[in-house]
């Protein structure tokens, strides 16, 4: 299987799309969700990343996964990738890709794992037995200590292996990790536009976004001035993503945990645009008012700009 238009791709902006609920949270709402995706291919995308984090993965049912990548795909009508979030159990997992295979999508993203115990070995094994039971691309999800370098290394040696989303914000980690990986995979920095110029500078050839479901423009503005090695243009357009990035990191009202701003951010932002949003559900919950009066002026901000 060729994956040479996969990772072609890759090597550009991944766009991480939300799942849209009803306003009970009770169902997926396909119509909304692809005519969203609709307008990302009309504005320029060419890879979607549907069931992945932003998309609530671990909040979904598999019926409700495989849905969902099937009206992404159908909604890209063949125009770029779909790379569709994999993760859980190894039998939730495989039990997931010829499913999803069936849906349309062109790879999988294997979510970093969760577990309460991990052993090196058995993590091996976990990417492994899923490398080998599909002939989808495989993108690797790097979001911690547990998938080192060793490990990408050797699974990057495999043909269907295509690229790696690096999530660490360790730009000296990030570039070795580049250095000693003789695979041919796509590295793509996994912590969307604030770091895009550094991690370009080191090996990264594409980025994720989830600000981009609804400034799409910018998005692929940074890239463009990127791959045009037009680093100044980039860091201007890098900081008007800032303030809407940053608040994305924030724990929220009342919270302690990291980033559970992250998905509420996106889908009130999709409000802002135009697009329908809708509701998180658990564990996530909406932003504050306060912090909604926040996104709209960032979001102002963010697409006031020439680009």
């Amino acid at each position: 299987m060729a994956y040479e238009s996969l990772k072609s791709d890759l090597r550009g902006v991944a766009f991480t799309n939300p799942t849209p609920f009803s306003e009970d949270g009770a169902d997926v709402l396909h119509d909304e969700l692809a005519e969203h995706v609709e307008s990302l291919r009309e504005a320029g995308a060419r890879l979607v990343i549907p069931c992945g984090n932003t998309g609530e993965y671990y909040s979904l049912s598999n019926d409700e996964r495989v849905a969902v990548v099937e009206t992404t795909a159908d909604a890209m009508g063949g125009e770029g990738s779909v790379v569709a979030g994999l993760g859980g159990s190894l039998p939730t997992a495989r039990s997931l890709l010829s499913r999803y295979e069936d849906a349309g999508a062109d790879a999988v993203m294997v979510m970093h794992p969760v577990h309460t115990y991990i052993h090196r070995d058995g993590l091996r094994r976990y990417y492994e037995e899923l490398v080998d039971a599909t002939d989808l691309g495989v993108v690797l999800y790097k979001r911690g200590d547990e998938l080192d370098d060793d490990l990408i290394a050797d699974l990057a040696e495999e043909e269907n292996v295509v690229a790696v989303k690096y999530a660490v914000n360790d730009v000296k980690a990030f570039s070795k990790a580049v250095a000693t990986t003789e695979g041919d995979v796509v590295w793509s920095n996994g912590i969307a536009e604030r770091f895009a110029p550094a991690f370009a500078v080191e090996g990264a050839e594409g980025f994720t976004t989830g600000v981009g479901n609804f400034a799409p423009e910018p998005a692929l503005a940074l890239m463009d001035a990127l791959r045009e090695g037009e680093y100044e243009r980039a860091r201007d357009i890098r900081e008007r993503f800032r303030p809407y990035e940053d608040l994305r990191e924030e724990a929220g009202a009342e919270s302690h945990l990291p980033a559970a701003n992250n998905v509420p951010a996106v889908k009130f932002g999709m409000e802002l645009a135009g697009h329908y949003g809708g509701p998180v559900r658990p564990p996530l919950v909406d932003l504050s008012e306060e912090d909604e009066e926040r996104a709209r002026e960032y979001y102002d901000h963010l697409v006031s700009g020439e680009y």
